[in-house]
């Protein structure tokens, strides 16, 4: 049988590089998006209204993009085309979503601006799973859970810097914070433009040093992998993406529950932690999106995303080992269990700075969900059908999203009366589930446990 060609930790780390720019670009994403729309007018119960197109799109898109990464052969490779491409799309949202008042002789800007949280929302999940998949191609078994622990390094290092750079242009550079109502302060426009100069440039980096294995090569690694994993039958288009579904691997099927959990609680705190530390730690009404106290909360909320962020980076560098002698599902429910009570804890911070301890916990939990489902879910899966199974695998991370969208305002507004806290709380709740249903999950490639 032939193995693939173990790797350098400079080869991994030069391979997941353009990693560091997504999350850079996605960080400032999650911190603010929910800011930027409230500025440009929504409600507290309308956010996750806004939020919704996007998960949409990815749950879409990703299989697609997913199926035909497998199949396209250019001189960039199959997998690289895809996540450049990403790239360029997501740099159009970046700038132009906190700008999206300029085009309001032609729309609303709260409609341009959710416009463009879509467009940037899909075009980093566009990015984001030919990067995971090129993983699974590129490492063999034994080197996949530090693959996908150097992503998590590299995502917590882009996201730190996404999630501080508002507090870093006001504070450092003295941009203001504040601008006319319904217009995005200076140092959130450019922040924004920023995370996409080094989105483009991070990007560039991987598709300069990291070369692909040819069509040839992949099928020798492939060839005794595939008797022991069953594959579908090969056919053309959609009708092979259903075919493909069809046969899913049970180990993705379980894990979906997992990540139905594990993502709706994100959701709940990317869309709702801007308002609900506004209102319970700072004081303001709900209905409060354009004065200096609420920029401040705003700003605080990034600050300490990227403490959650900076966390996931740290305990990133652990997985592997912790991996080693307590096996990959249950690493991950521990720091799952951990990551919800992080987010309860939030409703009993007293002051803002005890919500730092609160992102610990919510760290720990966010790098392993970048990095254990994954580890996991590469070991059930044959390598020519990595890009339909990653991006398949997707959906689990967007479904739950749409079902947080579609019922999360509703239910702020007549269940918890709008207050934002009790979605934070819920989300910690649904993230205590996740850990739970990791008992029903076989990893089939553990080199620890096989249960």
């Amino acid at each position: 049988m032939a193995i693939k060609p173990r790797l350098s930790f400079i080869q991994i780390w030069n391979m997941s590089f353009g990693f560091l720019g997504i999350q850079m670009g996605f960080a400032l994403q999650n911190a603010n998006a929910s800011r930027i729309l409230q500025i440009f007018g929504a409600n507290v119960e309308e956010l996750s209204w806004f939020w919704i197109v996007a998960p949409l799109t990815g749950m879409i898109v990703q299989p697609i993009i997913g199926h035909y990464s497998d199949k396209t052969w250019t001189r960039l490779g199959r997998r690289r085309p895809y996540f450049l491409a990403g790239a360029l799309l997501a740099s159009v949202g970046l700038i132009l979503m906190p700008q999206a008042d300029m085009f309001i002789a032609f729309l609303p800007a709260l409609w341009v601006g959710a416009g463009f949280l879509m467009i940037m929302d899909a075009s980093f999940n566009i990015a984001m799973e030919p990067f995971r998949a090129l993983v699974a191609d590129k490492l063999p078994g034994d080197q996949t859970t530090l693959g996908f622990s150097i992503q998590t390094v590299l995502i917590g290092i882009g996201a730190v810097i996404g999630s501080w750079l508002p507090w870093a242009v006001t504070n450092w550079f003295g941009v203001a914070n504040t601008a006319e109502p319904g217009s995005v302060p200076p140092s959130l426009i450019i922040s924004f433009v920023c995370g996409a100069v080094v989105l483009i440039a991070t990007i560039l980096i991987t598709v300069i040093t990291t070369k692909e294995y040819t069509p040839e090569e992949t099928a020798v690694f492939e060839e005794e992998f595939e008797k022991s994993i069953a594959s579908p039958t090969e056919g053309k288009g959609m009708s092979q993406i259903a075919k493909d579904i069809a046969s899913m691997p049970t180990t993705m099927k379980q894990l979906g529950l997992v990540q139905f959990f594990s993502w709706f609680a994100l959701f709940g705190m990317w869309v709702y932690t801007t308002p609900a530390i506004a209102h319970h730690i700072w004081g303001l009404p709900v209905d409060d999106n354009s004065s200096q106290a609420y920029q401040n909360a705003g700003d605080w909320v990034g600050i300490i995303f990227g403490v959650y962020n900076l966390v996931s980076a740290i305990y990133a560098f652990l997985l592997p080992s912790i991996a080693a002698k307590i096996g990959r599902k249950q690493t991950h429910a521990v720091s799952l269990f951990i990551g919800g009570l992080g987010l309860i804890s939030m409703y009993f911070t007293p002051d803002k700075y005890w919500l730092i301890g609160s992102m610990f916990g919510v760290g720990i939990a966010w790098a392993s969900i970048l990095a254990m489902p994954y580890a996991i879910l590469a070991g059930s899966i044959p390598l020519k059908k990595m890009g339909i199974y990653m991006g398949l695998f997707n959906f689990f991370i967007v479904f739950p999203q749409i079902v947080n969208a579609t019922i999360g305002g509703p239910i702020v507004k007549n269940l918890y009366g709008g207050n934002p806290m009790y979605a934070i709380v819920t989300s910690g709740v649904f993230m205590l589930l996740a850990a739970f249903s990791l008992r029903y999950v076989r990893d089939n490639d553990d080199p620890v446990l096989s249960t």
